[in-house]
Protein backbone atom coordinates (compact mmCIF):
# COMPACT_ATOMS: atom_id res chain seq x y z
CA UNK A 1 0.00 0.00 0.00
CA UNK A 2 2.81 2.36 0.89
CA UNK A 3 4.64 1.49 -2.31
CA UNK A 4 1.51 2.11 -4.33
CA UNK A 5 1.11 5.53 -2.76
CA UNK A 6 4.74 6.29 -3.46
CA UNK A 7 4.31 5.33 -7.08
CA UNK A 8 1.24 7.56 -7.31
CA UNK A 9 3.26 10.41 -5.81
CA UNK A 10 6.11 9.74 -8.21
CA UNK A 11 3.78 9.56 -11.20
CA UNK A 12 2.22 12.90 -10.29
CA UNK A 13 5.59 14.66 -10.18
CA UNK A 14 5.05 15.88 -13.72
CA UNK A 15 2.40 18.29 -12.46
CA UNK A 16 3.92 20.91 -10.12
CA UNK A 17 0.52 21.47 -8.49
CA UNK A 18 -0.17 17.77 -7.85
CA UNK A 19 -1.00 17.08 -4.19
CA UNK A 20 0.97 14.75 -1.96
CA UNK A 21 -0.32 11.25 -1.34
CA UNK A 22 -1.88 10.45 2.03
CA UNK A 23 0.92 8.06 3.00
CA UNK A 24 4.46 9.38 2.56
CA UNK A 25 7.77 7.55 2.68
CA UNK A 26 10.83 9.42 3.95
CA UNK A 27 14.52 8.60 3.84
CA UNK A 28 16.13 10.51 6.70
CA UNK A 29 19.88 9.98 6.78
CA UNK A 30 19.45 6.40 5.55
CA UNK A 31 16.59 5.54 7.94
CA UNK A 32 13.23 4.90 6.27
CA UNK A 33 10.04 6.27 7.84
CA UNK A 34 6.44 5.90 6.70
CA UNK A 35 3.90 8.42 7.97
CA UNK A 36 0.81 10.39 7.01
CA UNK A 37 0.93 13.66 5.15
CA UNK A 38 -1.14 15.39 7.86
CA UNK A 39 1.49 14.40 10.46
CA UNK A 40 4.26 16.18 8.58
CA UNK A 41 2.23 19.42 8.39
CA UNK A 42 0.96 19.29 11.99
CA UNK A 43 3.00 22.35 13.06
CA UNK A 44 2.36 25.45 10.90
CA UNK A 45 5.39 27.40 9.68
CA UNK A 46 7.76 24.52 10.49
CA UNK A 47 10.26 23.29 7.91
CA UNK A 48 8.26 20.14 7.16
CA UNK A 49 5.06 22.18 6.94
CA UNK A 50 6.65 24.42 4.31
CA UNK A 51 8.07 21.45 2.41
CA UNK A 52 4.88 19.41 2.27
CA UNK A 53 2.27 22.16 1.99
CA UNK A 54 3.96 25.03 0.16
CA UNK A 55 5.97 22.97 -2.32
CA UNK A 56 5.04 20.29 -4.84
CA UNK A 57 6.43 16.74 -4.85
CA UNK A 58 8.50 17.62 -7.90
CA UNK A 59 10.43 20.28 -5.98
CA UNK A 60 11.60 17.98 -3.18
CA UNK A 61 14.71 15.77 -3.23
CA UNK A 62 14.21 12.01 -3.55
CA UNK A 63 16.40 8.97 -3.21
CA UNK A 64 16.86 6.24 -5.84
CA UNK A 65 13.62 4.53 -4.75
CA UNK A 66 11.46 7.64 -4.97
CA UNK A 67 11.31 8.37 -1.22
CA UNK A 68 11.59 11.98 -0.08
CA UNK A 69 15.11 12.51 1.21
CA UNK A 70 16.25 14.56 4.22
CA UNK A 71 19.96 14.72 5.04
CA UNK A 72 19.54 14.73 8.83
CA UNK A 73 20.08 12.39 11.79
CA UNK A 74 17.92 9.38 10.99
CA UNK A 75 17.96 8.00 14.55
CA UNK A 76 16.79 11.23 16.21
CA UNK A 77 14.10 11.86 13.59
CA UNK A 78 11.95 9.20 15.29
CA UNK A 79 11.46 11.63 18.20
CA UNK A 80 10.68 14.50 15.81
CA UNK A 81 8.02 12.33 14.19
CA UNK A 82 6.60 11.24 17.55
CA UNK A 83 6.28 14.88 18.57
CA UNK A 84 4.45 15.75 15.35
CA UNK A 85 1.89 12.99 15.92
CA UNK A 86 0.39 14.44 19.11
CA UNK A 87 2.60 17.47 19.91
CA UNK A 88 3.82 15.78 23.06
CA UNK A 89 7.43 15.04 23.99
CA UNK A 90 8.16 11.62 25.50
CA UNK A 91 11.80 10.57 25.84
CA UNK A 92 13.40 7.45 27.37
CA UNK A 93 14.81 7.74 30.88
CA UNK A 94 18.43 8.94 31.03
CA UNK A 95 18.21 10.14 27.40
CA UNK A 96 21.76 11.32 26.52
CA UNK A 97 21.05 13.06 23.20
CA UNK A 98 18.99 16.07 24.35
CA UNK A 99 21.41 18.66 22.98
CA UNK A 100 21.53 16.96 19.59
CA UNK A 101 17.75 16.55 19.54
CA UNK A 102 17.40 20.26 20.32
CA UNK A 103 19.60 21.00 17.33
CA UNK A 104 17.30 18.86 15.15
CA UNK A 105 14.26 20.67 16.56
CA UNK A 106 15.86 24.01 15.67
CA UNK A 107 16.60 22.78 12.16
CA UNK A 108 13.01 21.63 11.59
CA UNK A 109 11.83 24.97 13.05
CA UNK A 110 9.84 23.33 15.84
CA UNK A 111 10.14 26.19 18.31
CA UNK A 112 8.04 24.69 21.11
CA UNK A 113 9.98 21.42 21.01
CA UNK A 114 13.32 23.24 20.99
CA UNK A 115 12.20 25.29 23.98
CA UNK A 116 11.31 22.16 25.96
CA UNK A 117 14.72 20.66 25.21
CA UNK A 118 16.75 23.76 26.08
CA UNK A 119 18.89 23.51 29.25
CA UNK A 120 17.40 25.14 32.32
CA UNK A 121 19.27 27.79 34.27
CA UNK A 122 19.38 27.34 38.04
CA UNK A 123 19.31 30.15 40.63
CA UNK A 124 23.10 30.40 40.73
CA UNK A 125 23.12 30.96 36.92
CA UNK A 126 24.63 27.54 36.28
CA UNK A 127 23.20 25.54 33.41
CA UNK A 128 21.82 22.15 34.35
CA UNK A 129 20.79 19.52 31.87
CA UNK A 130 17.76 18.53 33.88
CA UNK A 131 15.99 19.65 37.06
CA UNK A 132 14.13 16.98 39.00
CA UNK A 133 10.46 17.90 39.14
CA UNK A 134 9.78 15.68 42.12
CA UNK A 135 12.53 17.36 44.16
CA UNK A 136 11.16 20.81 43.26
CA UNK A 137 7.63 19.88 44.23
CA UNK A 138 8.78 18.28 47.48
CA UNK A 139 10.74 21.39 48.42
CA UNK A 140 7.75 23.61 47.66
CA UNK A 141 5.44 21.52 49.84
CA UNK A 142 7.87 21.66 52.74
CA UNK A 143 8.22 25.42 52.43
CA UNK A 144 4.43 25.81 52.50
CA UNK A 145 3.97 23.58 55.55
CA UNK A 146 6.67 25.24 57.69
CA UNK A 147 9.18 28.05 57.55
CA UNK A 148 12.71 29.16 58.41
CA UNK A 149 14.91 26.85 60.47
CA UNK A 150 12.13 24.27 60.86
CA UNK A 151 12.01 23.85 57.08
CA UNK A 152 15.75 23.27 56.90
CA UNK A 153 15.55 20.78 59.75
CA UNK A 154 12.76 18.88 58.00
CA UNK A 155 14.66 18.79 54.71
CA UNK A 156 17.86 17.55 56.35
CA UNK A 157 16.04 14.82 58.26
CA UNK A 158 14.11 13.66 55.20
CA UNK A 159 17.35 13.69 53.20
CA UNK A 160 19.04 11.53 55.81
CA UNK A 161 16.11 9.12 55.76
CA UNK A 162 16.26 8.83 51.98
CA UNK A 163 20.01 8.31 51.71
CA UNK A 164 20.10 4.56 52.51
CA UNK A 165 17.43 3.77 49.92
CA UNK A 166 19.24 5.82 47.28
CA UNK A 167 22.54 4.14 48.04
CA UNK A 168 21.00 0.67 47.98
CA UNK A 169 19.22 1.42 44.71
CA UNK A 170 22.46 2.45 43.04
CA UNK A 171 24.49 -0.51 44.19
CA UNK A 172 25.14 -3.30 41.71
CA UNK A 173 27.52 -4.85 39.21
CA UNK A 174 28.89 -3.77 35.83
CA UNK A 175 30.80 -6.15 33.57
CA UNK A 176 33.29 -4.77 31.05
CA UNK A 177 34.12 -6.97 28.05
CA UNK A 178 37.32 -6.33 26.07
CA UNK A 179 38.32 -8.05 22.83
CA UNK A 180 41.57 -7.52 20.94
CA UNK A 181 43.91 -9.24 18.51
CA UNK A 182 47.54 -9.08 17.53
CA UNK A 183 49.91 -10.79 15.10
CA UNK A 184 53.23 -12.44 15.98
CA UNK A 185 55.69 -12.68 13.10
CA UNK A 186 57.91 -15.60 12.23
CA UNK A 187 60.97 -13.82 13.57
CA UNK A 188 60.76 -14.20 17.34
CA UNK A 189 62.73 -10.96 17.76
CA UNK A 190 60.08 -8.97 15.87
CA UNK A 191 57.69 -6.95 17.97
CA UNK A 192 54.08 -8.03 17.97
CA UNK A 193 51.89 -6.15 15.48
CA UNK A 194 48.76 -5.08 17.30
CA UNK A 195 45.59 -4.77 15.32
CA UNK A 196 42.61 -2.52 15.87
CA UNK A 197 40.97 -3.21 19.21
CA UNK A 198 37.35 -4.24 18.97
CA UNK A 199 34.60 -2.61 21.02
CA UNK A 200 34.55 -2.45 24.78
CA UNK A 201 31.16 -3.82 25.78
CA UNK A 202 29.18 -2.86 28.88
CA UNK A 203 26.82 -5.31 30.59
CA UNK A 204 24.64 -4.58 33.60
CA UNK A 205 21.69 -2.51 34.78
CA UNK A 206 20.85 0.26 32.33
CA UNK A 207 20.63 3.00 34.99
CA UNK A 208 24.10 2.14 36.36
CA UNK A 209 25.68 2.03 32.91
CA UNK A 210 24.30 5.45 31.99
CA UNK A 211 25.31 6.93 35.35
CA UNK A 212 28.92 5.80 34.96
CA UNK A 213 29.60 6.34 31.26
CA UNK A 214 27.10 9.06 30.26
CA UNK A 215 27.63 10.36 26.72
CA UNK A 216 30.53 7.97 26.09
CA UNK A 217 28.04 5.08 26.13
CA UNK A 218 26.82 4.12 22.66
CA UNK A 219 23.28 2.85 23.16
CA UNK A 220 22.00 3.17 19.60
CA UNK A 221 21.46 -0.60 19.44
CA UNK A 222 19.23 -0.59 22.51
CA UNK A 223 17.88 2.97 23.00
CA UNK A 224 14.61 2.37 24.84
CA UNK A 225 15.57 -0.15 27.50
CA UNK A 226 14.03 0.82 30.89
CA UNK A 227 16.56 1.99 33.52
CA UNK A 228 15.94 -0.93 35.88
CA UNK A 229 16.35 -3.58 33.17
CA UNK A 230 19.61 -5.31 32.32
CA UNK A 231 21.38 -4.98 28.98
CA UNK A 232 24.36 -6.50 27.21
CA UNK A 233 24.02 -4.46 24.02
CA UNK A 234 25.86 -1.29 25.07
CA UNK A 235 29.43 -0.47 24.12
CA UNK A 236 31.78 2.48 24.61
CA UNK A 237 32.68 5.10 22.03
CA UNK A 238 36.40 4.70 22.77
CA UNK A 239 38.85 1.79 22.89
CA UNK A 240 40.92 2.68 25.97
CA UNK A 241 40.32 0.13 28.69
CA UNK A 242 42.02 2.33 31.31
CA UNK A 243 39.56 5.13 30.57
CA UNK A 244 36.65 2.83 31.39
CA UNK A 245 38.36 1.75 34.62
CA UNK A 246 38.89 5.39 35.63
CA UNK A 247 35.23 6.21 35.17
CA UNK A 248 34.16 3.23 37.25
CA UNK A 249 36.61 4.10 40.02
CA UNK A 250 35.47 7.73 40.15
CA UNK A 251 31.91 6.69 41.06
CA UNK A 252 32.86 4.10 43.69
CA UNK A 253 33.13 0.81 41.78
CA UNK A 254 35.97 -1.64 42.40
CA UNK A 255 37.01 -4.77 40.54
CA UNK A 256 35.93 -8.05 42.13
CA UNK A 257 36.70 -10.62 39.41
CA UNK A 258 38.04 -11.09 35.90
CA UNK A 259 38.40 -13.92 33.40
CA UNK A 260 40.12 -14.26 30.04
CA UNK A 261 40.29 -16.62 27.10
CA UNK A 262 42.22 -16.62 23.84
CA UNK A 263 42.59 -18.37 20.51
CA UNK A 264 45.39 -18.66 17.98
CA UNK A 265 45.12 -19.11 14.21
CA UNK A 266 47.33 -18.73 11.13
CA UNK A 267 46.70 -15.95 8.63
CA UNK A 268 46.69 -18.58 5.85
CA UNK A 269 47.02 -22.32 5.38
CA UNK A 270 50.79 -21.99 5.39
CA UNK A 271 52.03 -22.79 8.94
CA UNK A 272 55.10 -20.63 8.27
CA UNK A 273 52.99 -17.50 8.05
CA UNK A 274 52.19 -15.15 10.92
CA UNK A 275 49.92 -16.19 13.75
CA UNK A 276 46.93 -14.16 14.88
CA UNK A 277 46.13 -14.21 18.58
CA UNK A 278 42.66 -13.13 19.67
CA UNK A 279 41.80 -12.60 23.32
CA UNK A 280 38.60 -11.80 25.17
CA UNK A 281 38.58 -10.61 28.78
CA UNK A 282 35.75 -9.72 31.15
CA UNK A 283 36.19 -7.52 34.22
CA UNK A 284 33.49 -7.50 36.91
CA UNK A 285 33.08 -4.30 38.96
CA UNK A 286 30.90 -3.87 42.05
CA UNK A 287 29.60 -0.95 44.10
CA UNK A 288 28.07 -1.86 47.44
Amino acid sequence: MALADTERGASSCGDPCAPFSEIIELNVGGQVYVTRHKTLIAVPDSLLWNMFSKKSPKELARDSKGRFFLDRDGFLFRYILDYLRDLNLVLPDYFPEKSRLQREADFFQLRDLAKRLSPRVSKDNSISEEISQSDTEEGAQQCCSSGGIETLRTMSVSGAMRSPSIDSRKSGYITIGYRGSYTIGRDIQTDAKFRRVARITVCGKTSLAKEVFGDTLNESRDPDRPPERYTSRYYLKYNFLEQAFDKLTEVGFHMVACSSTGTCAYTSNDPNEDKIWTSYTEYVFCRE
